[in-house]
């Protein structure tokens, strides 16, 4: 029967064509048609027939056990972000709901923002909207003024490639992020509206989506190309809003007494003057 196209269906197709059977104990042919595990091998991992793990492929069977997506889990070595997002796929894990907050920053959360003078610190919705920003933050952005959404900005605006100079390295783990809160947040209206528009409006970003991968927002070195102060590198950490569940504060930092630490309070000064001018 041919594959019909669910996101539990997708996700496992892709998951075992990322595993390395010589990886996995199992006495593997060298003659293989396809990457990966084949159906078969999975189920043998897993300890699951080989109909049954077919029928979750092929979208006939919508109702897996904790135990056997857990057995399933385990024979294709995801990490904790696919593994969680594997479990929501299935209707094990329920998709978490939002609430109001959703776009509404904490005053606390903004007086923190501001209490970071020499980092780029700004707030994300789940959609990777810019909720709010400091100072640092809103400058070093500031190539992108119009554009509010992270993901719009690397896929449709024309400075994106210029300014973010490991383009393909942010565009890849932002979209992972994307895909991971899509499962998070399954009736999220922005998400959807957000993907819907770039899987048309990007062959890039649909070919991105379309890998399946997922991953949270993790520990990154971001390199920027800022059109006033030149090269600026940034070790960026992901926090996430306890407040607003969804929101997730990110905060880039140069390294103590470097360029970009001149850099940084070079954009300060610079936001300063444009400031008093504009008075």
């Amino acid at each position: 029967m041919p594959a019909l196209s669910t996101p539990l269906g997708d996700f496992l197709r892709a998951c075992r064509a990322r595993v390395d059977p010589d990886a996995t104990g199992l006495v593997t042919g060298g003659n293989r048609r396809v990457a990966g595990l084949r159906r078969e091998e999975v189920a043998v991992l897993a300890g699951v027939s080989a109909d049954y793990y077919a029928r979750l492929e092929q979208g006939r069977e919508r109702s897996p056990s904790g135990q056997v997506v857990s057995a399933i889990g385990r024979a294709l070595r995801p990490d904790a972000d696919a593994r969680g997002h594997l479990f929501r796929l299935a209707g094990v894990s329920p998709g978490m709901a939002l609430d109001r907050s959703r776009d509404e920053v904490h005053p606390a959360l903004l007086q923190l923002l501001d209490a970071c003078p020499t980092s780029a610190a700004y707030v994300l919705s789940p959609a990777f909207t810019v909720l709010a920003t400091n100072v640092i933050a809103a400058e070093l952005l500031s190539p992108f003024r119009g554009t509010d959404n992270m993901v719009r900005v690397l896929f449709g605006h024309p400075d994106a490639r210029k300014v973010f100079l490991q383009w393909p390295t942010v565009a890849g783990a932002t979209v992972h992020a994307l895909r991971l809160n899509a499962g998070r947040y399954p009736d999220d209206p922005q998400i959807r509206d957000l993907v819907s528009e770039l899987l048309a409006e990007s062959d890039e970003f649909a070919t991105l989506w379309n890998d399946q991968t997922v991953g949270g927002l993790a520990r990154a070195h971001k390199v920027f190309v800022h059109p006033r102060i030149g090269r600026v590198e940034l070790t960026y950490q992901a926090f996430d809003v306890r407040d607003a569940p969804g929101q997730q504060l990110l905060v880039g930092t140069p390294a103590a007494g470097g360029a970009s630490a001149d850099a940084i309070a070079l954009l300060g000064s610079l936001h300063a003057v444009d400031s008093a001018c504009d008075r």
